[in-house]
């Protein structure tokens, strides 16, 4: 114990201690400086407000800032190409200087996406599907079939096509409607008015006959159509029906 007592009076032990003291002293302060420097400590900046901006206006923002930044895309149905809708940090957020900005703008392009089989469904079901895919319908064409209302065939830029095949997103198709009138049945005819030449053109294109005639017609060319059996109420009836007319000169 005496000894420990002598060496710690000692010039070497005093001098060994300072030489600790200073190390420690230096290493504190080299940590200390060299996390400042590495963390950049007091170089926090705010993030500017990116969204809304055009990507071209954004990146001017962020290269004047010193920040780095990556871009991610996404399509949008009437949205303005181009356009920032995203943006990680949000605005006002601290940051350090080089730090990366995440923003994720509008595309131009359209992804594409396979058509959903839509065939022999209803047309409120067929338009539940086909927005559910972001797909629209731009038009509807009614053909005679007894599935009224039903979808019978797709179309897609005047032409045919079957689900499954690949069609961009936010498109527009054409679907093909029932009628509910049966193949050998047509609409009945509005014939009120018209000269008899006239009634039997129209009867013609619809496959269907001139019945009987009736009424005071003094002069056949000018008689005009003022009655009809069966009438426009009556709505569908088989090809090869006859109509009766009545025509009159007054």
């Amino acid at each position: 114990m005496s000894k420990l007592l002598l060496y710690l009076r000692t010039d070497v032990f005093r001098k060994n201690l300072i030489y600790a003291l200073i190390t420690l002293i230096v290493l504190f302060l080299v940590v200390y400086f060299g996390l400042k420097v590495y963390t950049k400590h007091g170089d926090a900046q705010e993030v500017p407000v990116l969204k809304g901006l055009t990507i071209s206006e954004a990146t001017k923002i962020l290269d004047k800032a010193g920040l780095e930044y990556k871009i991610d895309s996404v399509y949008q149905m009437d949205a303005k190409p181009g356009l920032v809708i995203e943006q990680d940090p949000e605005a006002s957020a601290l940051v350090k200087g080089g730090r990366t900005i995440y923003l994720t703008i509008i595309t131009q392009v359209a992804p594409e996406i396979a058509l959903p089989d839509v065939i022999e469904k209803n047309l409120i079901e067929a338009t539940a599907i086909l927005k559910n895919h972001n797909l629209k319908i731009g038009d509807t064409i009614y053909v005679n079939d007894i599935a009224r209302d039903v979808v019978l065939d797709i179309q897609f830029a005047g032409q045919k096509i079957k689900p499954g095949r690949m069609i961009s997103k936010g498109s527009s198709i054409t679907v093909v409607l029932g009628n509910g009138k049966g193949a050998n049945e047509v609409e009945v005819p509005m014939l009120l008015n018209l000269t008899l030449s006239e009634a039997k053109f129209a009867l013609q294109g619809l496959g269907l006959h001139l019945g009987a005639i009736s009424g005071t017609i003094t002069d056949s060319t000018t008689a005009r159509v003022i009655g009809q059996s069966p009438d426009s109420t009556a709505r569908f009836i088989s090809i090869g029906t006859p109509i009766n007319l009545t025509l009159s000169n007054d």
